[in-house]
């Protein structure tokens, strides 16, 4: 099963490219404020370099927190969008094997299809002005 792990919860984001538990590829990169126009590009050499598109993506597994708020948020984005966009299962999971865990709960067949995110702490938002 050919699976896309992402993992944007802190300035430097990660993402790689699995069939089950080997690794096809890796990469980390500094994407700090510029991970939404960034990651898109990533994911797309990430796949380019195994010769490899979008619809040939089998399943998806993200990290899901605790972290960035914004990181998070944008990575959980483009996860969820691509996983409905090419109809695969999606899978979050935390902590030091968050990507073990995730191919482990995908091939038990498992799919979130909606990642609720572990943020660390509530979220602090600024009151309307007026």
């Amino acid at each position: 099963m050919l699976i896309l792990t992402i993992r944007t919860d802190k300035p430097e984001s990660e993402i790689g490219l699995y069939n089950d538990e080997e690794q096809l590829g890796y990469e980390t990169w500094q994407a700090h404020k510029q991970l939404a126009e960034t990651i898109h590009l990533k994911i797309k050499q990430l796949l380019e370099q195994q010769s490899l598109g979008t619809a040939d993506i089998q399943s998806i597994v993200m990290y899901k927190g605790p972290g960035s708020f914004t990181g998070l948020r944008i990575g959980a984005s483009v996860a969820q969008a691509l996983a409905y966009s090419v109809q695969v299962p999606i899978v979050s999971a935390a902590g030091n094997n968050w990507r073990a865990e995730g191919v482990r709960r995908l091939q038990q067949g498992d799919n979130e299809k909606i990642i609720q995110l572990d943020y660390g702490s509530p979220v602090h938002t600024t009151p309307q002005k007026k």
